[in-house]
């Protein structure tokens, strides 16, 4: 009788292409994401070698950090930016590589276009040169972020050296009550543990409130994963999952796809099957989080009190915290609700996707956002825009007094203008809230699509429960 495995052993031990004992694994990658902001290193180390891609058709790129979200009509300002899109285009035309650039009807960010055009599959180890390529585990697939000397390293020989992490389940159990999201699952766990708590760590979310998510909420919860300190993410995947892959455009067809159904149903986890870690959360307990600090671990309940530095008998947790505070510019036992905010921002490879904005958009429909604040709508993918488009959702944006922009990664990164200014609030969909992440001096509230719709409204930090009730 064989040993009942998890999902990731099962994913694993399928693509190690060597292992000697002490050293890492030599893994198989079936699939490479590439970007302009991480490769052209890579690129350049490439031809300083002479090397060629070793598998184009395993590689796709896009343009999506450096990209404008504005009036693609016009040029680009910021000159880095140009430059970086335009050896894209000269590295992907030079070595073989299809490229969602600019002009393509499918460019968008790389964690939103990988799932929508069936390039992301079950069983597959995924990688970029991106932190949250953790996204694609929503598919039951091990994809982690890679360093340039890595992204350089799989286009020239499709391999990665890993050590084997181990296994940690988040299981979620019950029904999520009104207002609270995927996004509030997620910064409910890396509050609950830490930004450390995953390291060394593969998550594995389980139980019945991941099972009753839609796909791209999914992505949401794992997108986040490598912020809880966890190497990847990973859902097990299930009709839900082969519902969302059926007749996309790289998406096995015909007879190949009835293959590939037989093997993803065999990679969820055995019965028996034991993890190094678990912890498990009580979705029906969740209320709508956001976070007051300077890292995503630093989230609370939106009702809750701002934490006290002086209540933590750890000093390094203290002189973190208080410096956090200083930066952010809160005080101790206060609540968010009602702190003013200048910015908000529906956006990024959390919550771009179309039922990102079909949220924010039922919150936004017949109303108006506050006086004097920008309030930034970022589709993830030119698709995206076109389905947003097309379902009357944009029209919702502009009507409310929101900026409906074009596909990027935008504020999340503070690229092309779009950013904060120096003590400039935002409630940001994103995923980091880093001092200086969405522009130097500016303080981040990370929140999901809902409560940044809620208080965009107001114009301040606003519960959506509140919104939801009249």
């Amino acid at each position: 009788m064989t040993e009942p495995l998890t999902l990731f052993q099962k994913v694993w031990n399928n693509h190690v292409v060597a292992q000697e004992a002490g050293s890492p694994a030599v893994l198989y990658v079936d699939l490479h994401l590439v970007h302009e902001v991480t490769s052209p290193q890579a690129f350049t180390g490439l031809r300083q070698r002479g090397l060629k891609v070793r598998r184009s058709d395993k590689t796709v790129a896009t343009a999506d950090h450096s990209i404008p979200t504005h009036d693609r009509s016009l040029p680009i300002a910021d000159e880095q930016a140009a430059r970086q899109i335009e050896q894209l285009e000269i590295n992907c035309r030079d070595f073989g590589i299809p490229l969602y650039g600019l002009g393509s009807p499918h460019q968008g960010i790389v964690h939103v276009i990988g799932p929508e055009l069936g390039f992301t599959q079950p069983g597959f180890t995924i990688v970029c040169g991106d932190s949250h390529t953790s996204t694609h585990g929503a598919f039951g697939a091990l994809a982690f972020g890679i360093g340039t000397s890595e992204v350089e390293h799989v286009l020239a020989t499709q391999c990665l050296l890993q050590r084997r992490p181990q296994t940690f389940e988040v299981r979620v159990e019950g029904r999520l009550g009104p207002g609270v999201s995927a996004k509030d699952i997620i910064l409910a766990l890396i509050s609950r543990i830490g930004i450390g708590g995953g390291t060394g760590h593969v998550f594995e979310y389980t139980g019945s409130a991941i099972r009753a998510l839609g796909m791209e909420a999914r992505m949401t919860i794992c997108n986040m994963s490598i912020e809880g300190g966890a190497r990847a993410g990973l859902i097990a995947p299930d009709d839900t999952t082969f519902a969302y892959l059926h007749g996309r455009a790289h998406a096995p067809q015909g007879a190949a796809w009835e293959a590939a159904l037989a093997r993803w149903r065999a990679l969820p986890t055995d019965a028996g099957a034991a993890y190094d870690k678990s912890i498990t959360l009580d979705a029906a307990a969740l209320e709508p989080m956001i976070t007051y600090g300077t890292n995503p671990g630093m989230g609370l309940p939106i009702t809750q009190p701002i934490p006290d530095p002086d209540a933590l008998s750890d000093a390094t947790q203290k002189a973190a915290l208080d410096k956090a505070l200083r930066y952010m510019d809160l005080r101790p036992g206060r609540s968010l609700l009602g702190h003013p905010v200048d910015v908000v921002f529906i956006g990024s490879c959390t919550n771009s996707r179309i039922s990102d904005l079909r949220l924010a958009a039922d919150v936004l429909r017949g109303r108006k956002v506050a006086d004097n604040l920008r309030v930034m709508v970022v589709p993830g993918s030119q698709d995206v825009k076109r389905q947003a488009e097309a379902e009357g959702l944009a029209e919702v944006f502009k009507a409310a007094g929101a900026e409906w922009r074009e596909a990027g990664c935008s504020m999340c990164i503070a690229m092309n203008g779009d950013q904060l200014a120096p003590g400039q609030y935002a409630v940001s969909t994103s995923n980091r809230n880093f001092e200086g992440r969405q522009g130097k001096g500016g303080r981040t509230f990370l929140a999901s699509p809902l409560t940044a719709a809620a208080t965009a409204l107001t114009g301040r930090v606003t519960d959506v429960r509140t919104v939801l009730e009249t």
